[in-house]
């Protein structure tokens, strides 16, 4: 590429359209400015700053200091050698016409190169850079081609696709219109303020001045981040006055920003006599159905008040008149849910469990009923290897489902487990039962909780979860790409975060085992124990690494299949500490050495070493460290404390060194041979009670 240097101007591109769908407009600006961002990339065109705006009826770029042409650049193309160019009586032959002519000049007036393969025929041109309001047009047509849609609509007559109508396109140098059709519309200097308050165009006086024109005349606040900063600070303040804390939940935040061009604060009240009802239906609703900030009485967000936030697009001149009309929707949906929870109350939750056995968990797996019987013998099992009441895990087992049955469930599904919890009889259950209602659909998500609050409730989480893994893969439905109807991912990952982060002794392989022996009744699910198990243990990389612990440490220790997930972490923690030892490398790499070795052995390897058949001192001196280490390891290995295991036998590394810089293991010498391989096997041996460093 040329030295030449060129101007620069700030590039501003806005697509303006319907409503985009508020939960997709992050993932829409982020995938659109990535895609203009690398376009202009591969045109060798990089901003020095790129700012992305997005609200519900506009995705925007703003591109600082963007050049205002490519560079000129040197083109050079190899052809064909020089020898075989030309012919006996100095003719091109038809490899250097072809190559000629893709270049568009004359065979002639190709240059020559000399290589120390020998002469070459070349085409050296100078190409001049394009101006980027040329380059711009197809930039982003091919950024919005890509868009993650997952369905398109079309408007009028055109056959042009896109996730919403579109209804104008800027495109801007500095203060200079770019010239060109996007999605059907072309492109101009002007956009469109605020649907209500500006709902007349706006001429956009420089790329760079686009924000604050969009704010200060259009009433758009364009930038979604700082229209969810504003977002919150309005609610925040809106809960002060009424004397609380509003209770801001991030997914409803980023729905909300999504949803409003300028936000508005209005306030509500829907009446003390609904704070009879369980605080989360009330929540769920405000949240889920209202997009509504509940109004908590201190940061601790427990205690409801009667109070809501909502965030209006509109700047009433009759903000009362406002907060009536939300108020006087918010209320018959919580009267109906009064009548639901008062309804509920006057039966025993246990009354629903005769009516579970109509409803299919699956097909070939049998009712809701029979999963939770077989959820209650597992979670007996469990309950055991765990010391846990085994009594309150089965009843808590037996009981887990019933509150689907529920007016309240029936009404808001989200609410499952948790009203279970509240319908429970604390009197003769008692609250760990009740715990165990809720917490037996943690972690529900990425980064969710897992049963804390007592043992029951991981008990019957664990079972609830092992038995539908169990069960769907005996049947042969297990997850298949992208297709995981029954969520087994993350009931996989839900079961091994419980068991590691819960530190419970539980062999992973004995419950699918005990799992497969429930199921008798329905499918031979012995078949399928170890599958699910390779299923469930191959959660683990991922698992460890966003704890910023590599698969090779992971392979290090699954190699060995250890089947008690806890025992598995243990191990993983000490070799990703030993790693950072400096005697690790070396002990990694004669750990490989070994394994090379002792895998070209034929026939079996002896146990025990002869010292009678040392001869080098570098032998002698490891044996006896070997044999020092197998008595300072042992006790180790019994209590699981790998890390000290693993450091103490980090000391082995001069011996190990010495002994392969002076001893000559595969000696023509078969006693001096057997003995020296012994050695290193029970070496080896050492190492593998905790991983297989050979694989680091």
């Amino acid at each position: 590429m040329s030295s030449n240097t060129t101007s620069t101007k700030d590039l501003l591109i806005e697509i303006g359209t319907e409503e985009l769908p508020p939960k997709a407009l992050q993932t829409l600006s982020n995938a659109f400015t990535a895609g203009v961002v690398d376009g202009l990339k591969k045109a060798s065109l990089e901003a020095s700053e790129v700012i992305s705006y997005a609200a519900p009826r506009r995705l925007a770029i703003l591109l600082k200091d963007v050049p205002v042409k490519q560079a000129d650049q040197s083109v050079e193309r190899k052809g064909p050698a020089k020898a075989a160019a030309f012919d006996a009586d100095g003719n091109p032959t038809k490899a250097v016409e072809g190559f000629a002519r893709s270049c568009g000049v004359a065979p002639q007036e190709l240059e020559e190169i000399e290589t120390p393969k020998g002469t070459w025929l070349i085409f050296k041109q100078e190409v001049a850079g394009k101006n980027t309001s040329e380059l711009v047009p197809e930039i982003v047509s091919q950024s919005l081609a890509k868009l993650p849609i997952p369905k398109r609509m079309r408007w009028g007559a055109s056959d042009i696709e896109f996730v919403r109508p579109v209804h104008w396109i800027v495109m801007m140098q500095g203060s200079d219109v770019i010239e060109g059709e996007i999605l059907g519309v072309a492109s101009s200097n002007t956009t469109k303020g605020h649907r209500f308050h500006h709902p007349d165009t706006i001429t956009i006086a420089q790329a760079s001045t686009y924000a604050e024109q969009l704010r200060t005349i259009g009433h758009v606040i364009a930038s979604f981040n700082e229209r969810r900063d504003e977002v919150r600070k309005q609610a925040e303040a809106a809960a002060t006055t009424l004397g609380g804390v509003a209770r801001i939940d991030s997914t409803l935040l980023d729905e909300v920003t999504a949803l409003i061009e300028l936000p508005i604060a209005v306030t509500g009240n829907f009446g003390e006599e609904f704070l009879s009802i369980p605080q989360e239906c009330l929540i769920s609703s405000m949240q889920d159905h209202q997009k509504y900030f509940p109004v908590v009485k201190d940061s601790d967000l427990l205690t409801l008040m009667p109070y809501f936030i909502t965030i209006s697009n509109i700047k009433s001149s009759n903000p009362a008149a406002v907060s009536q009309g939300n108020e006087r929707v918010i209320r018959p949906r919580f009267a109906d849910a009064k009548f639901f929870w008062d309804q509920d109350c006057k039966v025993k939750l246990e009354s629903h469990r005769e009516a579970t056995k109509k409803i299919v968990f699956q097909k070939k797996l049998g009712s809701l009923y029979e999963k939770t019987e077989r959820v209650s013998k597992l979670a007996a099992y469990i309950a055991d290897e765990l010391g846990a009441d085994k009594k309150k895990a089965i009843r808590a087992a037996e009981l887990s489902k019933c509150d689907l049955l529920s007016n309240m469930v029936q009404e808001f599904p989200e609410l499952q487990g948790i009203m279970g919890a509240y319908y429970v009889d604390i009197d003769i259950d008692g609250p760990e039962v009740a715990a165990a209602m809720l917490e037996q659909y943690q972690p529900g998500f990425a980064g969710d909780a897992i049963p804390r609050g007592n043992k029951i409730g991981q008990v019957l989480s664990i079972a609830d979860k092992i038995d539908t893994l169990m069960g769907i893969f005996a049947i042969g439905m297990k997850p298949t790409g992208s297709k995981d109807p029954f969520s087994l991912r993350r009931a996989a990952l839900g079961v091994l975060r419980i068991i590691i982060e819960g530190e419970l002794s539980l062999d992973l392989k004995a419950l699918l085992q005990n799992a497969a022996t429930g199921l008798k009744d329905k499918v031979d699910a012995d078949d399928a124990v170890n599958d699910t198990f390779k299923y469930i243990m191959e959660r683990l990389p991922a698992y460890y690494k966003d704890q910023g612990i590599d698969a090779e440490t992971v392979e290090a220790v699954a190699s060995l299949r250890p089947t008690l997930p806890l025992d598995f972490d243990h191990r993983v923690k000490a070799v990703a500490t030993f790693k950072a030892l400096p005697e690790a490398e070396s002990l990694a790499a004669a750990n490989k050495r070994i394994s090379n070795i002792l895998k070209k052995v034929d026939g079996n390897i002896a146990d025990t070493v002869d010292e009678s058949f040392l001869e080098e001192q570098a032998e002698k001196t490891l044996y006896q460290s070997v044999k020092t280490q197998q008595e300072k390891v042992a006790p180790l290995f019994v209590s699981g404390d790998y890390s000290s295991a693993l450091t103490s036998l980090a000391g082995l590394r001069d011996d190990v060194d010495n002994f392969f810089d002076g001893v000559m293991v595969m000696t023509d010498n078969e006693k001096l041979k057997n003995n020296r391989l012994a050695l290193l096997n029970q070496l080896r041996n050492l190492f593998l009670n905790i991983a297989d460093l050979s694989r680091l």
